[in-house]
Parts: structure tokens; C-alpha cells; sequence
């Protein structure tokens, strides 16, 4: 800005010299008494240095983590109700206690699944709710209502998580000489010693067998000496009892007294009598093999070493693993957290740790959220320095160095601004405060150069000529600076879990124009002054250059713009086919040139591989089928650093896993595999090309082994139930389950759809022990001893434990019989049951095993039963909506059973369920609500842009000509994304209303402009050509300044349509 506004007031008034005198000659306005105020005090630098000491006082303090944190509380509450059907258990607990769920304020979604015997409802709060009290709340609400519990059922189990429950490291132990119950014991002393890192949350162990005392009693040896299970586990019971008996007193002395002592080895079990034959005593071991040992395998943790991982390890062909897993609190800075555990670790190796066991981080999200927020940091400094260079060509040295100085302050008081509510620096707020290096300059250039083109003007370096300078551009400053901040703002009201997620960028930008706009009338007056030169030679000789530049710049505008101002069919075929361009460019949308997605996928160091078998397949065969995959992956995927497989257990779960409740996946047949990549610097494939790869590998041999993956990569963004879901309702279970057959068929026949897959189990059976209850009655046996023998027998029963030195977890006595008899149903026939007569009766006289088919997984949703079809997009066109699409052209010629013809509900569950239904969720959900929030937030920028416009011009036709530059920033934004092949995303709107206020500030200055010259009586049509004149170069500068910015930003996949929309938008409506 130079020459623009040196006729916005008289310039034939003297000035005094006297800054007193100035205050009383004129009014000062906000602008010029803040500048009178700080120009010449001795409080300004001192201001400076606080500003910068908080600033950095921010940047130090303020927890780092990759993306910021989003309070979704989801609370898991688990009831059993042995014994009872699936149906039973929904009517008499699954639904009443949803429907105690519901009345909680504050709830979004209340979720169940319910199988037979047991129940799982989880109660989803609203986006921003805080987890203390929501956690409150679901206890008070539960404790209150303890009466109505129906006998039988089980107290309800609370267990709540949150985003800080996520462990953000995890260290697998694999050996290649120590086994897994090993490493389990050696993973709790590690767990233990790890914790004791500040700040450190909540910690748990993935994998190994537990150490137990196994008592496996043989059912013939047993019934051979008239013995019962009841008794040999009462033996037990009994004899591990220790307990305090009082005091005596001896002497001078007071002695406590102890009864009894506990067991302390297999031994001890091992030697307890139990009864007698014959005048002999009967012992344990007599009719059992008890030792003390790793448990029975469960579950499999296993860890390989990938084609890109360290040829040292050699673990490429898979050894037995244990992950310990460690979160940090809330609140507290991931960064420093994980760094000090990895610290930890390290000490711990060679000591605690032995030389045989490997100790892999196989997951730092502290160095993850470092090198983002640090790589970020340089893309702030690389474009910092380039606005900083743009300066100096543009505005000179003097000027330059006083805008210049601005960034620093401006940038560091945001991050203590940032600190101060409880934000963190993440690439979201970091990339707000890039975003902002681009225009936050323009308020102190706007300053400082009308100060120096005064100062050209009056001869002399005056403070009160300065101090006028600065009153002269403050109004249309404020105005424009707050357009910018109007049209930030309503952003940061949008709804879902992409409101917070996106937050920092409406908040933080804001927070940064207005210390832009107070640094321009505090600093930038100051500085000026300490850099003025002391003759006004340098003056003169910047003023005849400036002439000769505007000049040229004449030659080349006038030409252009004079015709279709002067003449009026130009003017309007000018006018019409920038109308039509902005329409045609929309149309790049309807064709699918230019794409629509949420959020694009990120460039992640891992992935994972969700396996499924049939309901019922055992645990070798799961694993198996998982080591086949793995070492597939192994074999094909050059870029993979290491691979642990969890078999019938969970991985340590993510933000993504948290959503999805990975956690739960504790069957034998399910399964998954992490896969761990080399730095992205390191590979030319991204992570997401990487996961296409591997399902492309793995979809046939998952085929061919009747198993179904899904390749989940870790979301961009707040993670959804899936990309694509169907909620189908319907009048019964019958019809719910065949539609959702229906629909996954069509799901896999619509392209760009992978990973279908749907929540209903396959048919698979249980063995039930049906109890003859007139011979039981006869016998004087009770069903509760045939039970409990039952169980004992099938393996698992735990009666007690031992007390061994200093364990992490209880070593349990467990009492089974051997896995060659459970295996085998008929030889349970013949287990001895103590009758009420002191005989023994053998297991099958009282009743016989039969196999029966195991209830359905029964869902709800907000109190209705449901079910859920759900797949993953992939493709250029993977958004959520052209899968739909596909999906509903294939729905035209679909009928449900009870004769419906089915299209999917966008914005909502169906009416009722008296027909068939569904409802789009998942990605999809959060895409409505974001753009739909967003378009409101884009029309509330709109009105208050207007308003401000109408304020300060006082006209409302002035005010609409002002914002007519809006919608020509389509016609750089659409075709920018296009030609980038960049998909068009919710950043990429951010990125498009705030250029909306962007492109407003610099038509305020240019109609102040032509609004003055035509109130000096100059004519309207040479006033708009003067104006545009003298404007284009400044306007020229701070697009350049932004295009700069948003360059800094545009490689990241990300922010890349919010870099797309500023620099092409920009570029169009410049």
C-alpha cells in the first residue's frame, strides 16, 4: 500500500509538533490514541519482551500431541445374566437399562449388543461432554436404580474410556529362547517400573499365559475313590485360609496371633489329603497332576521383523511376543511422557530387562506428534521467511524490517493465547497459525507504509505525523481486520466430533488478526520511528521511484480496465461470463472431475488387518490363517518395518480402535495384524497406497482360507463406526437379518466398496449339560452342584490362589480335568456327583450333553433393534457418497421380504419400524454435518461481513458491491482442486470462507478510496480506474503473502484443500 491513502484527509493542514497539542487539535480515533499512546513510551519494548517472553513461555509449556484432543466419552457397561437366552436378556436388562441410559442429559447415542447370557450397552455423550462428570453421571443413574435389578443378574460392570486412554507407546518383549508366560511375568515388572514416569496413565499387558497352579483331575481316579470334585475343591478351598485370631499378651509384650496358612507352591496342593480309602489317606496328587506352569493357550502374540526392519532382529519368522502399553493423563504432554518411558526403557535393558529379550517400540506417538508439530514449526519459518522476503522486495528495507518484527510477536502471543485456553500445538493449530503468517503482515504494511508515505510528504520524520498516519488508516484496518475474524468465527460453532477437531483453526486465527491489529498500532508505530532515516533525501528518492512504478503499472491497468468500464456491452459481457464461468466451474462437481471427501487419508507410519473367521472356529486355526496373511504381507511389502499378530486378543487400540471397541475382540476367531512402515521420508509410497496394496494381496487369500479382513488405516481425522454403514431396522429379526444379507451382497457388487463385511455372527452351536430334574430331585442333588461341577470339570474354575513373593498378577489354582477328556463329551459321563445319601452318582445318569444352536447377536440403537452392513471406500472415488450412490442405483430393483422397495435415510433413523429401513451412517454422517454446519457457518460470515461493511459505509447497495468479489474465488478454487487432484474436503471449505473475509479487507480500502476521490469531486467511472490502480500492487502483496502461506502448507494430505482453496481463490479473485 503507498499512494491509496494520502487523500483520505487534507494533507494542507499543519500538524503540530507537540504531541499534547496534536491530542487536543483533532480526534484521535481508536487507532491513533493507542499509537499517541505507545509511539514515544518507554513501556513499549518493555511490552515487546513480555509479549515475546509469554510467547515463548507458551511454545514450551503448551502440550504437543499430532492432533488435538476431542472429548467423546463412551462408556462400557457389561451385566450377565447366566443362563438366560439372548432374548431373555434384552427385555429383562439390555432394555431397561437403555432406557435408564437415554434419560442422562448429555447423551448422543446409546448402543447394545446382547448375546446369551451376557450384555453390552455402551452410552456414546456428545462431543465436548468431559468424562468426570459423564462418568458420574452413569453411576449416580445406575446406583439409583439398583432395586429393579432382576435376580440372577449380575451387578453392572462401568467401564469408561477416552481419548487419554489410548496408549501412546507400546514395547513388544519377543525372544527367541524365552516363552510367552515368561515374557507376560518380565512384561508386568517392566509395566510396573515404567509407570513410575511421571505423568504416565493408565497401563495394561497384550499377550502371554498367565502362571497358574493347574490341578487336572483324572474323572476315572476320582470316581475310583469315591471322591467328588466338591470335595477336592473344598480341600483346597479350605486349606488356603489364613486370618487373625486376636492377641496375647507375654511379658512385657503384645503378640498378634494368625490361624492357618495359605499355600504357597504346587506342592502344598499337591499334599493336601482329601480323604481316604481303605484306612489310607487320599491325596491330591493321587487323583490329580497338579503343577505350577504357564496356563492353557488363549490367545497369540506374535512379532516378525519386516523386509525393511533391522536384519539384527532376525525375527522373520515370527517368535512369541508380549506388548506392554502405556497412555499418559490428561492434560499432560505427550511428547515429554513418551520420551521419558523410552528413557525408562533404556534403563531398564540389561538389568530388569536380560540380553535374550528383544524390547521393539512398536508404537512412539510422541515422536510421531514431535517430528509433525516440528516439521510444521519449519513450514511456519519457511513461510514466515518468505512473507518476510516479499517485504523487503516490495516495501523496502526500513519497512520492511518493521513489518517484519510483527510475525515473531504476533506468532508467540497466539501460542501463549493457546496455552492460556487450554489448547495444544498440534498440526491443526499449527497450521492456523501458517495459514495466518499470510495475512497477519498486512495490518502492520498498511501502517507502516502510510507513515513513511506521510512522512515523504511533510519533509520531516515527525512523531505527530506518524501518530496521524496511523489515525488515517486505522477505521478501514479495524473494519478489514475484523471482516477476516467475522468470517473466521462462526466456523468454530460447527457441530460433531469435526467441530473440536477443526476448532483451532477459527479460534487461533482469529486470536492471531487481532494481535496483528494491536501489534500494527502498539509496535509498528514504535519501530517506525527507531528506523527513520535522518534526512529526507531517502525520502525523495522513494517517492520518484514510487512514481515511475506507478506509471508502468498505469500503462498496463488502464488498458484493460477502461473498456469495460467506459463502455457498457463490454462491461456486461464481462460481468455475464464470469457468471457463467463460476456456473461451469460448479459443474466440475456434478461430472466427478473434481471430487468431494471428508477428510483425504494422512501419510501414517502404521495400519492394521482386521481378521474374522466363522463364529465357533478355534483358536489354531485362527492363527493359522493369521500367520499365513502375515508372512504375505512380509513377503510382498517392501516398505514394512516389523508385524505383531494378535490372535484371540486385541491389539493395544488407537483413537480408531477406541471408536470401534477393538478392545472387545477377545474370541478365537478374531484376529488382527499391525503393520509398522519406515519413516515417510524413507518410502515413495504413501501409507494409504500401501494398505490398497496390501488388501489387494490379501482379499484372495483370505478368500481361499473362508476368512474376512479389513485393512483399517488410522484416520485422518475423528474416526466414525465405519466409512461406509447401514443402519437397517425392520419389524423383526428374521427380515432385519435377511435385508442386511441383501444389502452386503449389494455392497460388494458396487465398485469402490472393499471391506464389506456386516455384524451378524454365522450359525454356529454351544453344547448344553440338560439336567434330568426328577432323577436330580431324587437324589437329593441340587442343580446348583450339578453346575458347578460342570464347570469345574471343562477347565478354568478358579478356587483360589496362591501367595507367592512379590507377584504382579494372582497366581490362580485352577481345577479342571485334561484337555483330552473336555475334548472328548462322553467320558465326562462318567464324573462322580455326591448324592444327598453320601453315594456318588456319575454325571450321565443325571442328565446328557446335547448340541444346540447359539442365539443371534441381538443390536440396538437408541432403544431399536438393528443391524449393521458396513464396507470401506477406496479409489478416486472412495468418499462415502459415491458408494451410496452406487448402492442406491443398485437398490431400484431390491424388494425386501416384507415388500419394500429400499432407499437409504440421509439425515435420520426411519420413522418407526413397522417396515423395512435404513439409515446412512458413518463417514457419511460426519460429511453432512461438517458441510452442513459449515454452510451455515460460510452464510453467518456472510451477514456479518455485511453488517461490518454496512457500518462503516453506512450504504447497503455500497456494502454488497464490497462483497462481490466472493464468489469469483470459485472460479479459481474448483479448477485449483482439479488441477492439484486434490479431492475437495472440509479444510478445503475452511479454507474458502475465510478467504471470503479475506478478499473483503482489500475491497474496503479500495472503495474508501474511490469513495473519497468521488466526495473531492472527482467523477466515479475515473475514481474506480484510479482506485484499482493505485490498489493493484498492494492487493498484489498480500496475495502473494497468502499464496506464500498457503504454499508452505499445500504437500501436507491433509490441509492441502485449505492451501488449494487459498491459493487458486485468491488468485481468482485478486
Amino acid at each position: 500500500m503507498t499512494e491509496e491513502h494520502k487523500n483520505f484527509i487534507s494533507l494542507d493542514e499543519e500538524i503540530p509538533e507537540d504531541i499534547e497539542e496534536f491530542r487536543k487539535s483533532r480526534s484521535l480515533g481508536i487507532a491513533g490514541r493507542i499509537a499517541c499512546n505507545f509511539i514515544d513510551s518507554p513501556l513499549t519494548p518493555m511490552l515487546m519482551v513480555a509479549a515475546l517472553a509469554i510467547g515463548l513461555l507458551g511454545l514450551i509449556f503448551t502440550p504437543r500431541q499430532e492432533d488435538p484432543q476431542i472429548s467423546v466419552p463412551m462408556i462400557d457397561i457389561f451385566v450377565n445374566y447366566p443362563g438366560a437366552s439372548a432374548e431373555q436378556v434384552t427385555t429383562l436388562v439390555t432394555e431397561p437399562l437403555e432406557r435408564l441410559m437415554m434419560e442422562i442429559p448429555g447423551i448422543k447415542h446409546v448402543y447394545s449388543a446382547t448375546q446369551r447370557g451376557r450384555t453390552l450397552v455402551t452410552v456414546r455423550f456428545k462431543v465436548g461432554e468431559k468424562l468426570g462428570p459423564s462418568i458420574v453421571k452413569v453411576h449416580s443413574k445406575l446406583q439409583s436404580n439398583m432395586d429393579i435389578i432382576p435376580p440372577g443378574v449380575s451387578m453392572p460392570l462401568v467401564k469408561p474410556k477416552g481419548i487419554d486412554d489410548v496408549p501412546i507407546v507400546t514395547v513388544t518383549l519377543w525372544s527367541k529362547t524365552v516363552d510367552d508366560a515368561s515374557m507376560r511375568t518380565l512384561a508386568l515388572d517392566v509395566l510396573q517400573r515404567l509407570q513410575e514416569v511421571p505423568n504416565t496413565g493408565q497401563g495394561f499387558v497384550v499377550g502371554g499365559r498367565e502362571e497358574q497352579i493347574r490341578v487336572e483331575v483324572n474323572p476315572e481316579k476320582v470316581a475310583g475313590y469315591g471322591l467328588t470334585l466338591d470335595q477336592i475343591a473344598g480341600t483346597i478351598m479350605s486349606a488356603n485360609s489364613e486370618m487373625p485370631a486376636g492377641s496375647i499378651e507375654y511379658g512385657n509384650n503384645v503378640f498378634s496371633i494368625q490361624s492357618g496358612e495359605f499355600l504357597h507352591t504346587a506342592q502344598d496342593v499337591a499334599n493336601l489329603v482329601v480323604g481316604s480309602y481303605q484306612g489310607s489317606p487320599i491325596y491330591v496328587r493321587d487323583v490329580a497332576k497338579v503343577f505350577h506352569g504357564p496356563a492353557e493357550t488363549k490367545r497369540m502374540v506374535t512379532y516378525f521383523t519386516g523386509p525393511a526392519g533391522d536384519p539384527e532382529e532376525g525375527a522373520e519368522h515370527g517368535y512369541p511376543a508380549v506388548t506392554v502399553a502405556i497412555a499418559k493423563k490428561i492434560g499432560t504432554n505427550g511428547v515429554t511422557v513418551a520420551r521419558d518411558i523410552l528413557e525408562k526403557l533404556e534403563q531398564l535393558k540389561g538389568t530388569l530387562i536380560p540380553e535374550n529379550v528383544h524390547a521393539s517400540i512398536t508404537r512412539n506417538y510422541g515422536k510421531t506428534a514431535n517430528d509433525k508439530v516440528n516439521e510444521l514449526l519449519g513450514a511456519m519459518f519457511d513461510a514466515a521467511v518468505a512473507v518476510s522476503i516479499l517485504c523487503l522486495l516490495t516495501l523496502g528495507v526500513r519497512a520492511a524490517f518493521v513489518v517484519i518484527t510483527v510475525i515473531p510477536i504476533v506468532i508467540l502471543t497466539t501460542i501463549w493465547a493457546a496455552w492460556v485456553m487450554d489448547f495444544t500445538i498440534d498440526r491443526v493449530s499449527l497450521f492456523a497459525l501458517i495459514f495466518a503468517i499470510g495475512i497477519l503482515v498486512d495490518d502492520a504494511a498498511v501502517v507502516v507504509e502510510n507513515i513513511f508515505r506521510r512522512w515523504m510528504e511533510a519533509g520531516k520524520t515527525s512523531v505527530t505525523v506518524a501518530i496521524d498516519a496511523v489515525r488515517e488508516v486505522g477505521n478501514p484496518t479495524i473494519i478489514a481486520t475484523f471482516t477476516v475474524i467475522a468470517a473466521l468465527l462462526p466456523m468454530g460453532f460447527v457441530s460433531g466430533m469435526m467441530g473440536p477437531y477443526m476448532r483451532p483453526i477459527p479460534v487461533m486465527g482469529s486470536v492471531a488478526m487481532f494481535f496483528s491489529l494491536l501489534a500494527a498500532f502498539i509496535f509498528t508505530p514504535w519501530f517506525a520511528m527507531r528506523v527513520r532515516p535522518a534526512s529526507t533525501k531517502a525520502f525523495r528518492k522513494a517517492e520518484e521511484k514510487e512514481k515511475r512504478t506507478q506509471q508502468r503499472i498505469g500503462r498496463i491497468y488502464r488498458p484493460i480496465i477502461t473498456p469495460l468500464i467506459e463502455n457498457r456491452f463490454l462491461g456486461w459481457v464481462f460481468l455475464i461470463s464470469v457468471i457463467a464461468l463460476t456456473m461451469l466451474v460448479c459443474t466440475l462437481f456434478y461430472f466427478k472431475i473434481v471430487t468431494v471427501k471428508m477428510l483425504p487419508f494422512d501419510n501414517k507410519p502404521e495400519f492394521d488387518v482386521v481378521i474374522n473367521l466363522p463364529e465357533g472356529t478355534a483358536l489354531p486355526v485362527t492363527a493359522n490363517v493369521t500367520e499365513t496373511l502375515a508372512r504375505a504381507i512380509q513377503k510382498e511389502i517392501p516398505e514394512v518395518t516389523a508385524l505383531q499378530s494378535y490372535v484371540g486378543t486385541a491389539s493395544p487400540f488407537n483413537f480408531n480402535g477406541l471408536v470401534r471397541h477393538y478392545y472387545l475382540r477377545q474370541n478365537p476367531w478374531e484376529a488382527d495384524i499391525q503393520v509398522m512402515l519406515k519413516d515417510k521420508h524413507e518410502r515413495e509410497r504413501s501409507s494409504h497406497e500401501i494398505a490398497v496394496a496390501t488388501r489387494h494381496l490379501l482379499k484372495p487369500i483370505a478368500d481361499r482360507l473362508g476368512a474376512r479382513i479389513q485393512v483399517v488405516e488410522m484416520p485422518p481425522g475423528p474416526p466414525v463406526l465405519q466409512t461406509l454403514t447401514a443402519i437397517v431396522y425392520g419389524p423383526d429379526q428374521k427380515t432385519r437379518r435377511q435385508v442386511a444379507r441383501d444389502l452386503t451382497a449389494i455392497f460388494e457388487q458396487a465398485p469402490n466398496i472393499v471391506d464389506v463385511d456386516n455384524y451378524m455372527d454365522e450359525p454356529h452351536s454351544y453344547w448344553r449339560f440338560v439336567i434330568d430334574k426328577e432323577k436330580a430331585t431324587r437324589y437329593g442333588i441340587s442343580i446348583e452342584t450339578i453346575n458347578k461341577n460342570v464347570a469345574m470339570a471343562m477347565g478354568g474354575f478358579q478356587i483360589g490362589d496362591v501367595k507367592r513373593a512379590a507377584p504382579l498378577e494372582p497366581t490362580y489354582i485352577v481345577l479342571q480335568t485334561p484337555l483330552a477328556v473336555r475334548s472328548q463329551i462322553a467320558r465326562l459321563a462318567n464324573l462322580p456327583i455326591r448324592s444327598q445319601s453320601g453315594k456318588t452318582i456319575p454325571l450321565g445318569e443325571l442328565g446328557r450333553f446335547v448340541q444346540l444352536p447359539e442365539d443371534h447377536y441381538i443390536f440396538h440403537r437408541d432403544l431399536r433393534p438393528v443391524e449393521y452392513v458396513t464396507g470401506e471406500g477406496e479409489g478416486r472415488l472412495g468418499a462415502p457418497v459415491y458408494g451410496m450412490m452406487e448402492v442406491e442405483k443398485r437398490l431400484k430393483d431390491y424388494v425386501t421380504p416384507d415388500g419394500v422397495t429400499l432407499s437409504g435415510h440421509l439425515i435420520g433413523p426411519p420413522e418407526n419400524d413397522l417396515k423395512s429401513a435404513f439409515e446412512w451412517s458413518g463417514e457419511w454422517t460426519v460429511t453432512y454435518e461438517t458441510f452442513r454446519d459449515m454452510g451455515i457457518a460460510f452464510m453467518g460470515a456472510m451477514i456479518l461481513i455485511y453488517a461490518l461493511i454496512v457500518l462503516e459505509f453506512k450504504d447497503y447497495t455500497l456494502a454488497g458491491i464490497v462483497m462481490s468479489p466472493i464468489p469469483l474465488t470459485l472460479i479459481g478454487i474448483i479448477p485449483g482442486h482439479w488441477i492439484m487432484d486434490a479431492d475437495f474436503t472440509a479444510t478445503s471449505m475452511i479454507g474458502m470462507i475465510a478467504l471470503g473475509g479475506i478478499i473483503v479487507r482489500a475491497s474496503i480500502l479500495l472503495v474508501e478510496f474511490v469513495k473519497h476521490e468521488v466526495a473531492m469531486g472527482r467523477d466515479i467511472k475515473e475514481a474506480a480506474i484510479e482506485a484499482g490502480r493505485i490498489r493493484l500492487r498492494p492487493i498484489f502483496i498480500t496475495s502473494m503473502a497468502l499464496a506464500l502461506g498457503s504454499w508452505a502448507i499445500i504437500s501436507d494430505p491433509i490441509f492441502q484443500g485449505m492451501a488449494v482453496s487459498l491459493l487458486f481463490g485468491v488468485a481468482a479473485s485478486t
